[in-house]
């Protein structure tokens, strides 16, 4: 096993241990909270699904960008919710029904929406595009609902155990993640900078804001599901989106490390929109000792 295979090993444990610990302090009812709102799901499905495919879209067409960044820009368009944002939304004080349901409705109907979403898109660029729902089923089943489905079971079965090992097993999936994410980052630095530079950084960074204020916009009157919808428009599967841009464009090796830039970008824009909310509070006063909510360990 070499370096680049362990690298991966522990970045995809490590994200299956935050979706397992999730999982421990979830209930079912949370699981099928989107499914039982329609208005929320149909927001959701509108913020991500629909707006900001057409932004990704629009800005490949608009900007002379690398081809590896136009194919970035589509497959994190369509890629569902990347499985450790709940833990972001709950630590910026998102609603854990809300922020949960959201991250099994997104993911259960990527499997149908990704292979759609290829199909409209082909007809709109005029090139064979494809994504088998059978890859983005195996994808969504193993970093996301078997091991939060694992975790609920462990809480409906042991709920003092889940209460327990809940918050240290999310520290130790969290470390583990940063260790993995490292050596990815140093490894993918000079094909990174290779695409900075046209413009690439610019439409990146639009992109990630563009997300943040239509899932702020369409996240329903409380100011919790705003910025978790926020943050889920934003932010996307990586694993998904790389998978999308290997099954259409296998020679563009650039692909990967421009979802990469993407995924650092949007990190460091959501944390200043993170502030921007805590600072802002609820309804868009200014926060205060009264209105503030608490931010979840």
């Amino acid at each position: 096993m070499n370096i680049t295979s362990i690298i991966l090993l522990v970045l995809k444990t490590s994200i299956m241990l935050s979706v397992f610990a999730i999982g421990l302090k979830a209930t079912f009812a949370d699981v099928t909270f989107l499914f039982r709102n329609p208005g929320h799901l149909f927001r959701a499905l509108l913020s991500m699904n629909v707006l900001m495919p057409l932004i990704a879209l629009a800005l490949a067409a608009t900007f002379d960008l690398h081809p590896a960044v136009k194919i970035a820009l589509v497959a994190i368009s369509v890629s569902p919710i990347p499985p450790v944002l709940p833990n972001k939304a709950l630590k910026a004080g998102g609603k854990e029904d809300y922020t949960i349901g959201l991250l099994v409705a997104m993911a259960i109907l990527s499997i149908i929406f990704i292979p759609i979403a290829m199909e409209i898109v082909e007809r709109i660029v005029e090139k064979p595009l494809v994504m088998r729902a059978g890859s983005i089923a195996v994808l969504v089943l193993t970093t996301i609902l078997i091991p939060l489905g694992l975790g609920i079971v462990v809480r409906t079965i042991a709920p003092r155990i889940a209460d327990r090992f809940a918050k240290p097993i999310s520290r130790i999936a969290s470390l583990m993640l940063l260790l993995s994410f490292i050596p990815v980052v140093i490894i993918m630095a000079r094909p990174m900078l290779s695409l900075v530079g046209d413009g690439t950084l610019l439409t990146l960074a639009a992109f990630a804001v563009a997300g943040l204020i239509i899932g702020h916009l369409l996240g329903g009157p409380e100011p919790e599901n705003r910025s978790t919808l926020a943050f889920a428009t934003s932010s996307r599967h990586p694993a998904i989106a790389i998978a999308i841009a290997n099954a259409n464009y296998p020679e563009q090796k650039f692909a990967v490390p421009a979802v990469i830039l993407y995924v650092i970008l949007s990190s460091i824009l959501s944390a200043l929109y993170t502030k921007w909310v805590h600072h802002e509070g609820p309804g868009g006063a200014p926060a205060t000792a009264a209105n503030k909510k608490p931010v979840a360990a």
